[in-house]
């Protein structure tokens, strides 16, 4: 794994900020907001990924993989995604009870069988595709007892939108675009 880069102090987040997002929430509980995103394939295995304005997320596969190592492969991303879903979940509900962090680290490992190879591999049509189960560790300092964090974390993994996606059921349709 890459060097980690450590922060020497956490930046808080703006606490009113916080409080404005949750009373909207309450407020119009049933709102849904259609995230969107643009992938382009550059070649081999190396995708180009657009969301909003910013610049390109690349997507690539290690060479295990045929691809050309540059960037984490697309289960990574989903990994990371969740990692970082759990951190701001843990940062805005310590925020919210009065927490001062001082870090916040989760390593993840995630369990998959690749042996289909996107469907041109063992495609038995009861073999069970995805991750099929992710460790969490998390490795956090703060003003509060053990119990605190032991549930902050439980409540921030319960209300994480990644984290749901990864534990609920999400039909995925796709359209062919002519």
């Amino acid at each position: 794994m890459a060097e980690v880069y450590i922060p020497s102090c956490l930046r808080p987040i703006d606490n009113d900020g916080l409080k404005q997002l949750g009373d909207q929430g309450k407020a119009a509980p049933d709102t849904i907001k259609t995230l969107k995103s643009k992938t382009v394939l550059e070649g081999q295995f190396k995708n180009l990924n657009y969301i909003r304005d910013l610049p390109a997320i690349v997507v690539d596969e290690p060479p295990g993989l045929l691809g050309e190592d540059t960037a984490p492969n697309p289960s990574e991303m989903a990994l990371l995604s969740l990692g970082s879903c759990l951190s701001v979940g843990v940062q805005a509900n310590a925020t919210a009870r009065g927490i001062n962090l001082t870090k916040l680290e989760i390593s993840l490992e995630g369990d998959i069988n690749i042996t289909a190879v996107w469907g041109t591999g063992d495609v038995d049509p009861d073999k069970l595709l995805g991750v099929r189960e992710v460790r969490a560790f998390f490795d956090i300092e703060a003003d509060c007892s053990e119990k605190e964090l032991e549930d902050l974390v439980q409540h921030a993994t319960r209300w994480s939108p990644v984290a749901n996606t990864y534990m609920n059921k999400v039909p995925v349709t796709p359209t062919l675009v002519k």
